[in-house]
């Protein structure tokens, strides 16, 4: 098996299959294929293949399953497909006659610059305990495809200006939340006593969240949230690592650099408040800080 790892540009692609399509540079990529008039994609999906982002596939017929990590998952009409940055994927049955489906893909650099709260910011960690697949009805669907069709809209035929960029900053915060709003809404309590100690790590890591969230602005030490569960920093960064992908450590970073994105770009607060609210020693501490883990300084992308 081959498993091809995949970015916004080679999603591209996807263009030579589609019945409508656009794409926002580098950000994002829309597309409609409808029923009688898409192409067959051919030799493009036959191997399993990686995207380093956020699919989203509003699939209104045509698409019988999809195989997702290896899982074969059904799906029924009206069905909404959602996977976090590098699930592995790969079309199941696909009726190619009457497929009617949209595909978004959000690449993960732009997931992490729009204005999103902390709690959702990761779609990987916010997706990965609820199925992939969920049922819709016919209002959700209807809602979702406007969104779509708005971000479609947004990135046809438009100058990539600062007031488009942020237009399609906040349509996918919106469409985020809304998502994350039916994914709630369908998810299915464990009962399965084989799934009982799996539940309990998702416990600690839901626990583990809730406190960066809480506390990310003033500690940002691995023992400290493990104080507060009562529980080794060695095991909390086991089962957190073992449960999202990501260390206790990693988790923790994501959450003041989304947060320091967030103050730069919309607080009006200076570099030097800012470093202060988020507990560094100093302005130049927060700087390295920031640019080690995005590769620009604070002012460098306040100026993005």
């Amino acid at each position: 098996m081959t498993v091809k790892s995949t970015g916004i540009s080679h999603i591209a692609g996807i263009k030579s299959f589609s019945t409508d399509f656009s794409s926002f540079g580098e950000d994002y990529v829309f597309s409609r294929i409808s029923p009688g008039k898409a192409a067959h994609p051919g030799a493009l999906l036959d191997n399993p293949w990686r995207f380093d982002g956020l699919t989203l596939v509003l699939s209104l017929s045509g698409i019988k399953s999809v195989n997702i990590n290896m899982e074969s998952i059904d799906v029924t009409p009206n069905s909404i497909i959602i996977t976090g940055p590098n699930s592995i994927i790969s079309p199941g049955g696909i009726d190619w006659e009457h497929i009617d489906a949209y595909t978004l893909f959000i690449s993960k650099e732009f997931m992490m610059d729009i204005n999103l709260d902390v709690n959702v910011i990761n779609i990987r960690q916010q997706f990965q305990k609820r199925k992939p697949v969920i049922s819709l009805s016919e209002e959700e669907t209807m809602l979702l495809r406007r969104y779509l069709e708005l971000l479609h809209l947004n990135a046809k035929n438009r100058e990539m200006s600062l007031y488009v960029k942020s237009i399609a900053r906040n349509l996918v915060s919106a469409l985020v939340y809304e998502m994350m709003e039916i994914a709630v809404k369908y998810d299915e309590p464990v009962n399965d006593e084989n799934n009982r100690y799996k539940s309990r790590r998702i416990g600690y890591v839901h626990d583990f969240m809730q406190l960066v969230t809480r506390y990310h602005t003033k500690e940002r030490s691995v023992g400290f949230y493990a104080d507060k569960l009562y529980i080794s920093p060695k095991y909390l960064s086991l089962i957190i690592k073992e449960t999202t992908g990501k260390s206790a450590a990693q988790w923790i970073d994501e959450y003041v650099i989304l947060e320091a994105k967030n103050m730069l770009r919309f607080s009006g607060k200076n570099i030097q408040q800012i470093a202060y609210d988020l507990n560094f020693t100093n302005q130049s501490s927060f700087g390295k800080f920031f640019k080690h883990l995005t590769g620009m300084s604070p002012t460098e992308f306040q100026h993005s």
